[in-house]
């Protein structure tokens, strides 16, 4: 009856959300400050060969960009806290955004390898965590995703040291504070094949996240693999992810409070609250990147705008609930 309850609470709230994410998309698409400051009238749209050139490889690229950055962000931040049963885990917690920043530094600088650097996080905050003799699981989690994150951001400030102070430092300082004002169509392009089975894996796989977030001998015995499923789900959440902060730079709090604001509206059930947490993810990281390239003349980094506004929404959640992974 409970679970009757919560299907028929997150239906409307689907809807709600669905709406608010075209009427967003469509906002989204006509503000700017050409050739008006913030706002693109209807009117305008006839006749300006410019405007049109920046609508369709500026702003709808960006647009998208930021759309599928907070998708792929909340649904990574879901998968790893039913995964672990632990709600304060995302990817910046678990050392994955360190790791990619790391191996996007180090493109910058030398060689590359984004995803793998981001893998190693997360496998190794895993096994720290498993070798801890101090406390809970929740707490050996968080503790060792907070050590390996800063390895790998010492790792980074070796990099910013070692770098040309005059072509690489400038991009990876930049990179780091988070943005999207360089994205472009060959961007998209790029991590679409990525980020796009990814999302599609982790969506068609949701129901069982139920299940994996039990303990192994009740999953199993509910006809689930654990070790093989969990291991196809935390691939393509670390792979989208590091395909996603390649090219973003690191943008914090999504993941952690997405996952958080959809449970709260749809129940605990995955196969609502993961749709939900994709869309307002999406939603979330758009109103975002549209503050930050509208209010000021110059443009706010989106890993700033992410880091404020989702400490104060986190901050307000603890206030007035109790986080579970389940309910």
């Amino acid at each position: 009856m409970a679970d009757l309850a919560l299907k028929r609470r997150g239906i409307p709230w689907l809807w709600v959300i669905w709406a608010l994410v075209v009427l967003s998309l469509g906002l989204s698409f006509l503000l700017g400050r050409y050739p008006y400051p913030y706002f693109t009238r209807l009117a305008d749209l006839s006749g300006d060969e410019l405007l049109w050139n920046i609508l369709l490889n500026l702003r709808l690229p960006r647009v998208l960009g930021a759309f599928l950055l907070g998708m792929v962000l909340s649904a990574s931040g879901r998968v790893f806290q039913m995964l672990f049963r632990n709600p304060l885990v995302e990817s910046g917690f678990l050392g994955v955004s360190q790791g990619a920043a790391f191996g996007a530094s180090l493109a910058i600088v030398a060689l590359g390898g984004a995803a793998f650097f981001a893998c190693i996080g997360l496998a190794a905050s895993y096994f720290l965590a498993t070798r801890i003799h101090y406390g809970g699981w929740v707490l050996r989690l968080v503790l060792s995703g907070i050590a390996v994150s800063a390895l790998y951001t010492s790792g980074t400030g070796v990099l910013k040291y070692l770098a040309d102070p005059i072509r690489q430092l400038p991009d990876i300082t930049f990179w780091m504070l988070g943005g999207l004002w360089g994205i472009t169509w060959l961007d998209l392009v790029q991590v679409l094949p990525v980020v796009v089975p990814s999302l599609v894996v982790i969506y068609l796989m949701r129901w069982r996240l139920n299940l994996l977030s039990m303990r192994d001998e009740i999953a199993f015995s509910l006809s689930a693999q654990p070790g093989r499923e969990r291991l196809i789900l935390l691939l393509a959440a670390v792979v989208s992810t590091a395909a996603v902060v390649a090219k973003a730079g690191q943008i914090a709090w999504v993941g952690l409070i997405v996952p958080h604001i959809a449970r709260r509206l749809v129940g605990s059930d995955a196969q609502q609250a993961l749709p939900a947490a994709l869309l307002i993810g999406g939603f979330f990281v758009l109103i975002c990147d549209d503050i930050a390239r509208t209010v000021l003349s110059g443009e706010i980094p989106l890993g700033i705008l992410t880091s404020f506004i989702g400490a104060g929404l986190f901050l307000a959640l603890l206030t007035t609930q109790t986080f579970k992974v389940n309910r």
